[in-house]
């Protein structure tokens, strides 16, 4: 598999980053997460695993905004995480409609809820922070069609844990996506809860 099958403005992003072949991680995991599945993605550092996750959001959402409710959600770990991954998403919808918002603790409750109520297409967040918009119904999931979870070995810690699992009942149905390092049984254990069915994809 090359990237050819991609949204034309990824291809033409790609291009412009001069990013010609997919990753060896990429090759196996980008059609299988295009085809709608729930994926387990376990590579090592350096694999592509957030490029990957950038480029199927993208492609997902058809690279163009939609709406005003989110229709994808990236679940990381902590602040400096979701303003890394927020950085990186911004390259790579420079030149498109779609709307980003970086969503952390830090940053007061109402002060996020306004602002995602205005409209978005793609809200990066922590598990704990993203439960307590649910809890304040501060974001609306009618429209979620993937999550994404960036680094989700961080998700054996209780709390995130959790929180991860209060937020997937609330939420109807979409695609999830959780890409880490190791595949840990607590990770697997997310199969009984909103990884029905899910296709592994590991290097």
């Amino acid at each position: 598999m090359s990237f050819k099958k991609l949204n034309p403005y990824i291809l033409e992003t790609l291009e412009e980053f001069s990013i010609e072949e997919p990753t060896a991680f990429q090759k196996k995991s980008i059609p299988i997460i295009k085809s709608g599945a729930n994926v387990y993605c376990t590579a090592p550092i350096g694999s592509g695993k957030s490029t990957t996750l950038i480029l199927t959001t993208l492609q997902k959402l058809k690279c163009k905004a939609e709406g005003n409710a989110p229709r994808a959600v990236v679940v990381v770990q902590n602040k400096e995480k979701v303003l890394e991954l927020y950085e990186e998403f911004l390259r790579y919808t420079k030149y498109c409609s779609l709307r980003v918002y970086a969503s952390y603790k830090e940053l007061h409750i109402d002060i996020q809820k306004s602002e995602i109520f205005e409209g978005i297409d793609i809200l990066i967040t922590t598990p704990t922070t993203l439960h307590k918009l649910f809890l304040l119904n501060g974001v609306s999931t009618s429209q979620l069609k993937i999550c994404s979870i960036d680094d989700g070995d961080f998700l054996i810690q209780k709390s995130d844990y959790t929180a991860m699992i209060t937020v997937a009942q609330s939420i109807m149905k979409c695609q999830y996506v959780i890409y880490s390092e190791k595949m840990h049984p607590k990770l697997e254990r997310f199969e009984d809860y909103f990884m029905e069915r899910a296709s592994h994809v590991k290097i």
